[in-house]
């Protein structure tokens, strides 16, 4: 006999496990965020409509900036073989660096939405406080583009950026791979690429709250089914548009979704960091554990009540600076910079 999601038997959905809950601090930033993002579902016929709202919350390079001193441009790369060009923003301080550290930034949304400018205030403050060149890559979405459009765009862009390290300014050694949500899954994959393609050396991969199975069917994405911002139902949305029919099959590459990798020996240091209170908790503690049982290096955070994305709605909470806090500790350690202390 099966129970419903309302724990009376009959033929409905399974109960629902129990969630952890949110930390009490957190819920008003949640409570906002879903409101301001996820007014609408993400479902199959609600793709284009959540992307132009999510489009029109994006601010420009420019204003992102504002004031401070920090310089960008617009290049174009060379795209996938037989695909089109990739285009990135450079960001950089204002002066000459050199030998700056790189950081390689890949923007989220679930691989159906967003754009290179999403979260770029966020970088433009890495600029500053430890002194690095940055760029954030634009990568085609799915459904029209499903994978690996998106993670070859990512790899090739990476490609461009170390390439052209000397006259940006950048220590090659120095080079990480980072990124929220999809950008965080795709980081990953970027990483796997680059290890598997004898690509550029990175010095570390930052995964923040990584999207990185597409099976879906952790406790954790269980647990968040039809709660909080990000739900099971919005990643089973974003994941059959990238896959379609391949989506739970053999026939899924790691460079899509990194969890289905085999081998996770030899990838650069990683920084994982995810709310416990959230759909991706449990892949990316699994991930993480892979690492370790390489022999590999990674850094594992799992946030007490933290929500999907709470650093960014709920930045004034005591989790939030810990988070914070913690995420530029490593940063410091694998560019080799001591950066800003807030």
């Amino acid at each position: 006999m099966t129970a419903t999601a309302s724990g009376e038997p009959g033929g409905g959905r399974p109960v629902r496990p129990r969630p952890v809950p949110y930390d009490p601090e957190l819920e008003p930033g949640l409570a906002n965020c879903r409101e301001l993002i996820e007014r609408v579902p993400l479902r199959a016929g609600t793709v284009l409509a959540n992307r132009a709202h999510f489009a029109a919350l994006v601010p420009s390079v420019e204003e992102a900036i504002g004031d401070r001193p920090v310089g960008f441009e617009h290049v174009t790369a060379p795209g996938p073989a037989g695909a089109p060009d990739v285009e990135l923003t450079v960001l950089r301080p204002h002066g000459n660096p050199r030998d700056a550290p790189g950081i390689y930034a890949i923007h989220g949304g679930g691989m159906v939405l967003g754009n290179r400018c999403f979260g770029v205030a966020g970088l433009i403050e890495d600029v500053l406080r430890f002194g690095a060149v940055a760029a954030t890559v634009e990568y085609r979405l799915a459904p029209e583009h499903p994978a690996p459009a998106a993670a070859e765009d990512c790899y090739a862009g990476l490609l461009w950026f170390a390439g052209h390290a000397a006259e940006l300014g950048v220590d090659p050694a120095r080079i990480l791979v980072g990124g929220a949500s999809a950008g965080g899954g795709l980081s990953a994959a970027t990483a796997l690429m680059a290890r598997d393609r004898g690509g550029p050396a990175l010095a570390g991969q930052l995964l923040d709250c990584p999207m990185l199975d597409d099976r879906n069917d952790t406790v954790s994405s269980r647990q968040y089914d039809g709660i909080g911002i990000w739900d099971r139902a919005n990643n089973d949305t974003a994941w059959d548009a990238l896959l379609g029919a391949d989506r739970g099959t053999d026939a899924v590459s790691p460079y899509a979704a990194p969890s289905r990798a085999k081998d996770l020996s030899g990838l650069p240091p990683a920084f994982v960091s995810v709310g416990a209170a959230e759909v991706f908790r449990d892949e990316a503690v699994d991930y993480a554990s892979r690492i370790w049982a390489t022999g590999g290096r990674a850094e594992l955070h799992v946030w007490s009540g933290g929500y999907h994305g709470f650093t960014g709605f709920s930045a004034d909470a005591e989790v939030s600076r810990a988070a914070g806090a913690a995420r530029r500790s490593w940063m410091r350690r694998v560019l080799g910079r001591t950066g800003r202390s807030r």
